[in-house]
This record gives C-alpha cells, sequence and structure tokens, in this order.
C-alpha cells in the first residue's frame, strides 16, 4: 500500500492507463530483477485465525450486550411478583390485547401506542387451556394425518 503513497504514483498510473493490453502481458510474463524483494502473500492460516478471532469477539460482545439488557430491564423487588402477562394477541398491526394477572384479579388491556385501556375485570382462573387437536408423538404419524387431511379435502 506503501506504493500507492508515492509521488510518482499519479504518472504511473497514467502510463499505466495509456499503455496498450499486449503491453500488460509482457510485463506480466517477466521475470522479477534479482535485487527486487519479493511480494510477501499473507498465509491462509493467519487470515483465518484473524477473521476467526474477530468473529469470536463481536459474538461475545452480541451475548454481553444481551445478558447486560435483560438484568437491566428485569423487574425487581417486590414489584417483580406482583404482575404477570399471562397472554397476548395482535388484533391490529399496533395494538394488542393483553391479559395481564395482578394479585388476585385479571386484567383485560387494550394496548396501543401512547394508550393503555382496561377493557375488562376478571377474578383469577387455572390457566389450563384444553387443546382441540390431538397431541402428535413423532412425525410419521403426522405426516400420515397431514396426508389424510389433504385426500379428504380433494
Amino acid at each position: 500500500m506503501k506504493a500507492l503513497h508515492h509521488p510518482n504514483t499519479a504518472s504511473l498510473l497514467t502510463l499505466l492507463a495509456l499503455m496498450p493490453f499486449h503491453a500488460y502481458a509482457q510485463i506480466a510474463t517477466q521475470a522479477p530483477s534479482p535485487g527486487t524483494p519479493p511480494i510477501a502473500t499473507p498465509s491462509f492460516g493467519s487470515s483465518f485465525l484473524q477473521v476467526g478471532f474477530g468473529l469470536v469477539v463481536v459474538i461475545a460482545f452480541l451475548i454481553a450486550a444481551l445478558w447486560l439488557l435483560k438484568r437491566l430491564t428485569a423487574p425487581r423487588g417486590a414489584v417483580a411478583g406482583l404482575m404477570r402477562v399471562i397472554a397476548g394477541t395482535a388484533v391490529g398491526p399496533r395494538e394488542r390485547v393483553v391479559l395481564l394477572e395482578v394479585g388476585d384479579t385479571w386484567l383485560v388491556l387494550g394496548v396501543a401506542p401512547g394508550q393503555v385501556t382496561t377493557l375488562h375485570q376478571l377474578p383469577k382462573q387455572n390457566t389450563a387451556v384444553e387443546s382441540t387437536t390431538p397431541v402428535v408423538k413423532d412425525f410419521s404419524t403426522w405426516l400420515k394425518q397431514m396426508m389424510e387431511r389433504k385426500n379428504a379435502k380433494q
């Protein structure tokens, strides 16, 4: 890279730009003179090691940043056990309905940008929700059920 800062670099680049293409081929095939030092090429191992080390540093930085963010945003003290989000669903691009447990009551909240509205208040209930679909134990059973449903629709 030092050659680019040499005072004659501009004239050398101008000369190379004006040279015909066959002159490049002659220069490329000429052997270097005995007094010129060999060009040092970086080894593959050292380049790979530098890239790997840089990747490890970036990943470590991301993990540390996520851990710090989690520590800073986690509720502390008595507030940590006071409220809990039971469920939530999106009802629009920026609106949500959230079920929040506060003590022994549940609050149904409408959440929009810059606004939280209480929609309903319920006594605390069991959170066990029964599933209407049977639990599939393995992939082959699931695939068989999907193929049967597809064939039944046709």
